[in-house]
């Protein structure tokens, strides 16, 4: 059975949850996934809790009562110029990081040397950090996807259940597994996949039935509207279910700039989500639009909304 059958909704019924990923990560991030959450533009989003600009990215988020706002939980620091590190302070952090005491920059790195009890320590701070900054929150996804084991095998997944079932957090796992944009994975990859989603339910935590979005860089010779027509075409293909778009939108500020390569991309989906052909495009579809909190209810709620 579907997750969206699950909800209520039909087996044909195709729904869609638009999740802003690095919410926190810069001013440029906060500004235009607040505007956009503001707006209703995309559905959800996930902080960064690691980022220098979380606190700011926390206050936006009690100025947006109903916003689905989730915990991006973070292993890596990828981008040369800004670094950020673990807020684990008060335990063992040595595994997640590099010889400057900043998390790692590659999944690899992560997936190769990362204790897992100091991943578990690390994550849970994290997600009290978010609690204190007065974030109720609705889920649960990773940056870069370090806990999926995407580069050596080696996951740690099952940390991720079990602070989504002491937290009462849903999480991006797509019950389908399929690669960005509907790529095939590999066969041991994709029955290996099969296996952690079988994990996750049996724990009661509520998945997506699949994920979809952009890709993170810009291709060669990408423009607006060749991304517009893409994404699009996205949409129109949506199965039945319901499918997270995980998305990037950033102002193409100096500040992004400076420090992602990828800036460019950024900026344009933040227009995407405004752009009035798009919201066409999800009317004449009839995709339901819905947030997290849906999931977190069939889940059965958060186990916890604050912390002492």
């Amino acid at each position: 059975m579907l997750t969206s059958e699950r909800l209520g909704y039909g087996k044909t019924d195709r729904l869609l949850i638009v999740n802003a990923d690095d919410f926190g990560l810069c001013r440029s991030s906060n500004e235009a996934v607040a505007n956009l959450l503001a707006e209703g533009a995309v559905d959800s989003a996930t902080i960064m809790m690691t980022c220098p600009w979380s606190p700011a990215a926390a206050a936006a988020v009690r100025g947006l009562s109903r916003a689905d706002v989730g915990i991006h939980w973070t292993l890596n620091s990828e981008w040369a110029p800004y670094r950020w590190g673990p807020l684990n302070r008060a335990g063992r952090t040595a595994s997640l990081t590099d010889r400057s005491g900043w998390l790692c920059r590659t999944t690899r790195e992560t997936e190769l040397q990362a204790d897992p009890e100091e991943v578990r320590e690390e994550l849970a701070a994290q997600t009290e950090a978010a609690l204190r900054a007065g974030i109720r929150l609705s889920h649960a996804d990773n940056h870069m996807g370090s806990l999926y084991g995407l580069d050596t095998g080696r996951d740690l997944l099952e940390i991720a259940f079990d602070l989504c079932a002491t937290y009462g957090l849903p999480f991006r796992l797509p019950r389908r597994p399929l690669g960005i944009g509907g790529r095939s994975l590999p066969p041991d990859v994709e029955a290996h996949a099969r296996q952690r989603v079988r994990q996750a339910e049996e724990r009661g935590i509520a998945l997506p039935d699949e994920c979809t979005g952009f890709d993170y860089g810009l291709a060669c010779g990408e423009t607006y509207e060749t991304m517009k027509a893409e994404g699009i075409a996205t949409i129109r293909a949506l199965r039945p279910g319901v499918t997270e778009w995980i998305t990037h939108p950033a102002y193409g500020t100096d500040e992004l700039r400076a420090f992602n390569p990828a800036w460019e991309k950024r900026a344009m989906e933040a227009i995407f989500w405004r752009d009035p052909d798009v919201r066409r495009i999800l009317a004449a579809e009839g995709i339901v639009r819905i947030g997290w909190r849906e999931l977190q209810r069939l889940q059965g709620g958060p186990a916890r909304t604050s912390v002492p």
